[in-house]
């Protein structure tokens, strides 16, 4: 039944309801709620209930906002102001598609109401329903056709739907209408002028596209982006005579921008490497000091020219002391010609710079200062690193810290250095001595946060980080709050390699919830950037939101996430005390007298950090309540995160399934995706999606050491299951013999193995396989995958720790102890740095602590153990 309509004071008491709902002055707001209510004419008066639930759902009260916004509508079903009501408590609670529909009902009764249309709008480009959006928004042009948004909302809709000529003509049809002096300087006018040159580009409309540029551009304020796109256009037009001027001019304007390079050999079109290299030779002698036009020859050049132009490169670079140089050559070290040439070459600088202080004996008497003997040891660090061989890298940075023990950048290669050879506690220790050379360096203390957090040192990678972080709250906290994802992603990896598995999902789901953060923000800008007419950055804005979880970020907590839930639906968490039990029972006297000296210190720590701590406590419980406050005032309290919850969650694999399907949908590209989708479906028996799992991979990398052990068990799986119909099991068998060619997995496996003989992880794969299908295969198994033979490919710390490891869990037999204390030695012998094959007993007595020190129990130091 309708509500009654309300008489004037009562009618002026909603208006300002609405007024003080605008404002956010939800207290208010209630009062004059209550002041219609409590009048019993109007108690069930259905716009002000409807009114009085949407303020209260702005204050947190969720449920009660929920009754009183369905019993206002119950009321007055024909009340646009209720539906819109309704619609807006499901925006809130991110029921988009339910919104729509209550907008939609709103409409019914109040077609022509802006208001309803704008948010409709809003909602249907949040989740680009790109032709009700075309609709609503020519709904709007209709109504409001002198304002600007209208115009250009309903162009962009064209735009996105990719009809670029219909949205050319709207934005032409709309600029007419624009009073503007050419001599006059407007902003907004030439961001349009712009937004309209692009969706002629897009449109393939390029000779359109250069004549508007030209028409237009003493009016467009942006004389860069003129100057570039004038280049684009005419190699499109194949005009390269006036496309080299265009570049040449870019050129002169800033010679190290390596795109202007690309285009001016676009419009040159060397037919040869001397005709290649002679555009470089002239720009040298324009700009003797360029860097980028000697650099970017020795991605082509090879032999003697090669040689040539490196050296100059090297000498100006070392000369001038320039710590990236490294890293601007290391995309060359996938050729293995030039690797030699540059290693031979920086080799002779050394022995020709400590003997006599020149490059070259023939350099007619000029010497150097003793700097570029150190940025020589330096590069030479970097280099040996690269190519794997840790001992000699750490003599060259160790005599450069000799020389000059105040280098910042020399203590971060030694950690690199430390951290690439697999011992990451002495990466720990050496970063945390640079981050002591500059403690208001940002950058050397989220490097060295970075590292001690791989070390497994969270509590004292969070005091590192809290020097840079807001007073008054904790580090953690505040990272969160500006989502700071690096630290979380490696918070995730650290716990996880603790097993501390609640904590790690609990970083996991912080970075999901950043990134629905990043989706809802576009609300801001689909009327803000409209007002301000920077739609060239609002259309790449929609552009990157739609592939927003391509981010490597959000892979990695995902991939985290999933491989949590996995191993906990494998191996679900038992009670905390009895894990602890379990361990003391396993120590010896010599390990217990060790952990109670472990403990002391910790708590003698613990008490300090304490007293620290309960200071800026009292200031802390203030500050966050403050805040908590503030948030529920505007978008009402979010649910936490309980680490313990999270591990022992009822069904892990659903929840694994809710980070993959981003995955799906948008990293296609990468064969992780679907190898982490056949590991959810065989846990889950969804033989088919396990199909398309390994059908997606296999296109991606058919030889690939983990598709091989995920199609093992699915041929095994299709071959042993009873379970399933007979028609599926045709069809799964016919598809795996047409794909795969085999569906027997011991002659598939075997077949495996012969055709990757030399490489190491693939021998792995191929004997974890072996002992799957036929456990008395262990000892042929075990003695496969522990090869170390030199001429074996993949031999790296990864694979060999991979090796390692399943050894230990059983993955090659169960009576390999012999084995892996062999195979352990053997790699220790091979990386005699890293921490995963040092000998029993070692790593417990090694800790890392922040001031620069390395605390051991049976050893001096790490480097003289080594």
């Amino acid at each position: 039944m309708p509500s009654v309509s309300l008489p004037p004071k009562e009618n002026a008491l909603f208006k300002r309801i609405l007024r003080c709902y605008e404002h956010k002055q939800y207290r208010n707001g209630l009062k004059f709620c209550k002041q219609i209510l409590t009048n019993p004419k109007f108690a069930e008066h259905g716009e002000t209930l409807a009114m009085k639930g949407l303020t209260l759902n702005c204050l947190g009260r969720k449920e009660e906002a929920y009754d009183l916004v369905r019993r206002g509508l119950r009321n007055d079903l024909k009340s646009h102001v209720c539906w819109h009501v309704y619609g807006l408590l499901q925006r809130s609670d991110k029921k988009y598609d339910e919104a729509i529909k209550c907008y939609r009902n709103a409409l019914k009764w109040d077609k022509d109401n802006l208001q309803i249309l704008r948010d409709l709008s809003l909602l249907q480009i949040q989740m680009r329903d790109l032709e009700g959006y075309r609709e609503t928004r020519y709904h709007l042009l209709q109504l409001r056709p002198a304002q600007r948004a209208s115009w250009i909302g309903y162009a962009i809709a064209y735009h996105l739907l990719q009809d670029y000529e219909m949205a050319a003509k709207i934005v032409e049809e709309f600029r007419k209408t624009q009073q503007t002096s050419p001599d006059k300087v407007d902003y907004e006018y030439s961001e349009l002028l712009l937004y309209q040159n692009q969706v002629l580009r897009e449109a393939g409309l390029f000779k359109e596209a250069f004549d508007h540029l030209i028409s237009y551009e003493k009016q467009i304020c942006d004389k860069l982006a003129v100057v570039e796109t004038k280049g684009e256009l005419l190699l499109e037009l194949d005009r390269p005579s006036e496309a080299m001027e265009v570049y040449r001019h870019l050129q002169e304007r800033n010679p190290e921008n390596w795109s202007y390079y690309q285009g001016l050999e676009k419009a040159l079109k060397p037919g040869s490497v001397e005709e290649r290299q002679q555009i470089y030779e002239d720009v040298w002698m324009k700009f003797p000091k360029g860097l980028v036009p000697r650099r970017l020859p020795l991605s082509f050049l090879t032999g003697e020219k090669f040689r040539e132009c490196l050296d100059h490169y090297l000498r100006v670079n070392f000369s001038k002391g320039c710590p990236p140089l490294f890293t601007t050559l290391k995309s060359l070290y996938h050729d293995k010609e030039k690797v030699s040439v540059i290693e031979q070459m920086v080799l002779s600088y050394e022995v020709t710079l400590r003997s006599c202080r020149m490059f070259s004996p023939n350099d007619d008497g000029k010497t150097e200062p003793p700097t570029t003997l150190l940025w020589v040891q330096y590069f030479l660090a970097q280099h040996f690193d690269h190519i794997g061989q840790q001992t000699v890298a750490l003599d060259y940075i160790n005599t450069a810290i000799e020389s000059t023990p105040t280098l910042i950048e020399l203590f971060l290669i030694k950690a690199k250095i430390y951290k690439h050879a697999g011992n990451i506690q002495e990466a720990a220790r050496w970063m945390d001595e640079a981050q002591a050379l500059d403690t208001a360096d940002r950058f050397i203390n989220s490097k060295c946060a970075k590292y001690l957090l791989k070390a497994g040192l969270v509590k004292e990678a969070e005091e590192m980080c809290s020097k840079f972080t807001r007073e008054g709250t904790s580090a953690v906290e505040n990272l969160n709050e500006m989502q700071c994802m690096w630290f979380q992603t490696e918070c995730a990896l650290a716990y996880k390699s603790m097993n501390k598995y609640g904590d790690a999902l609990k970083k996991c789901h912080e970075i999901e919830r950043h990134f629905v953060e990043i989706t809802d923000d576009q609300f801001d800008f689909h009327t803000y950037c409209m007002r301000k007419m920077t739609l060239r950055s609002y259309v790449a804005l929609l552009k990157l939101e739609d592939v927003l979880r391509m981010h490597p970020f959000y892979f990695k907590a995902a991939q985290t996430a999933i491989q949590i839930y996995l191993g906990l639906h494998d191996n679900p968490l038992s009670d905390d005390s009895k894990e602890s039990q379990a361990d003391s029972i396993t120590l010896t006297d010599k390990e217990m007298k060790k952990l109670r000296n472990k403990q002391r210190r910790a708590q003698k720590k613990a008490q300090l950090e304490e007293e620290k701590k309960n200071a800026e406590k009292e200031k802390q419980l203030k500050n966050q309540k403050k805040k908590k406050e503030e948030d529920e005032e505007e978008i009402g309290p979010k649910e936490e995160l309980v680490p313990e919850k999270l591990a022992k969650i009822e069904n892990p694999l659903e929840e694994a399934v809710k980070f993959l399907i981003p995955l799906k949908n948008l990293v296609k590209n990468r064969i992780d995706t679907h190898l982490l989708a056949f590991e959810i479906y065989f846990r889950k028996e969804k033989y088919l999606l396990m199909l398309q799992s390994v059908k997606r991979a296999y296109a991606l990398d058919p030889d690939h050491p983990w598709l091989h052990q995920c199609l093992i068990r699915f041929f095994k799986g299709v071959t042993d299951s009873k379970s399933l119909p007979q028609p599926v099991h045709v069809v799964l068998k016919r598809e795996i013999t047409r794909l795969f060619g085999e569906s027997d997995p011991k002659t598939y496996n075997k077949n495996f193995l012969s055709k990757h003989s030399s490489s190491i992880p693939h021998r792995l794969a191929g004997a974890k396989m072996m002992v799957y299908l036929d456990p008395s295969s262990e000892s042929t198994a075990a003695e496969l995958a522990t090869s170390l033979d030199e001429s074996h490919t993949g031999r790296t710390i990864k694979t060999c720790t991979e090796v390692l490891q399943a050894l230990k869990d059983g993955s090659l037999g169960s009576e390999q102890q012999n084995v892996l204390e062999s195979y352990r030695a053997s790699c220790h012998t091979t990386y005699p740095y890293c921490l995963a094959f040092m000998p029993p007993g070692y790593q417990d007595n090694t800790t890392v602590t922040t001031n620069g020190d390395l605390s051991s129990g049976d050893h001096d130091d790490v480097t003289n153990e080594i």
